[in-house]
C-alpha cells in the first residue's frame, strides 16, 4: 500500500492505530515493530524513534484504544451514578479491550516494565476523573459532603473491583458484588467523610 510521508502527529496517529489493531488482533505477545511497521506503512526506525521499546509501544496503543473520554453518568443519584459506572467498567473487563489489558498485565510477570508503563502512562485518568465528577455532582445535590471529593474515596470502588478480578480469575463480577461495593463500602464511606468526632 502506498502511502504519502507523513510526519509528526499524523505518522504517530499512524503508528499507533497500526498498534493498536496489531493487539486487537494478535494480542501483546504477537504484537512486534515489524507487523506495527507494515500495518502503519512506515519502518521501524520510525517507530524506534517516539517509542524505544516493545512494551512502550504497547502501552501507548492500549491507551490509544482507551482514551476515549469516559462520561460520569447522570442517573440522579449518587448511588444510581456509581452503580453505573462500575457496570461500565465491568463490561469493559470482559471486552476485547479488557482482554488486550488482561494480555498485558499477563506479560508483565515476564517484562516487568510493563507494569511500571501501565501505572504511569494507562493509570486510568479519564476513569478517575468519571469518579470525582461523579462525586461533585454528589456534593452539589447535598449528598455527600465536600471532603467527599477525594482521590482515595474516588479510586476504592475500582480498586475493590479490581481485587474482585483477581480472586475470581474470571473477566466479569456478578451484579450483587458491584451493589454490595457501592451500599456496604462506598456509600458509607462518602457518607462518613464529614463526620467529625
Amino acid at each position: 500500500m502506498a502511502v504519502g510521508r507523513r510526519r509528526g502527529a499524523e505518522l504517530e496517529q499512524a503508528i499507533l492505530r497500526a498498534a493498536a489493531e496489531e493487539l486487537t488482533a494478535s494480542g501483546y505477545a504477537g504484537m512486534t515493530m515489524d507487523k506495527v511497521a507494515r500495518r502503519a506503512g512506515t519502518n521501524k526506525n520510525a517507530i524506534y524513534r517516539r517509542w524505544p521499546q516493545r512494551a512502550a509501544l504497547g502501552i501507548a496503543a492500549y491507551k490509544h484504544l482507551a482514551d476515549a473520554r469516559i462520561p460520569a453518568p447522570d442517573t440522579g443519584s449518587l448511588r444510581g451514578d456509581a452503580l453505573e459506572l462500575l457496570r461500565r467498567a465491568n463490561a469493559t473487563w470482559s471486552s476485547p479491550r479488557g482482554a488486550i489489558l488482561r494480555d498485558l498485565l499477563a506479560a508483565a510477570v515476564d517484562e516487568p516494565e510493563l507494569l511500571t508503563l501501565l501505572r504511569e502512562k494507562a493509570g486510568g485518568g479519564a476513569m478517575n476523573a468519571a469518579w470525582f465528577t461523579l462525586l461533585s455532582r454528589a456534593v452539589a445535590r447535598g449528598e455527600a459532603p465536600p471532603e467527599a471529593v477525594h482521590p482515595r474515596v474516588a479510586a476504592l470502588p475500582m480498586m475493590l473491583l479490581r481485587g474482585e478480578y483477581a480472586l475470581r480469575g474470571v473477566p466479569a463480577v456478578p451484579d450483587e458484588v458491584l451493589v454490595e461495593i457501592v451500599d456496604e463500602i462506598f456509600l458509607p464511606l462518602v457518607r462518613g467523610r464529614g463526620v467529625v468526632d
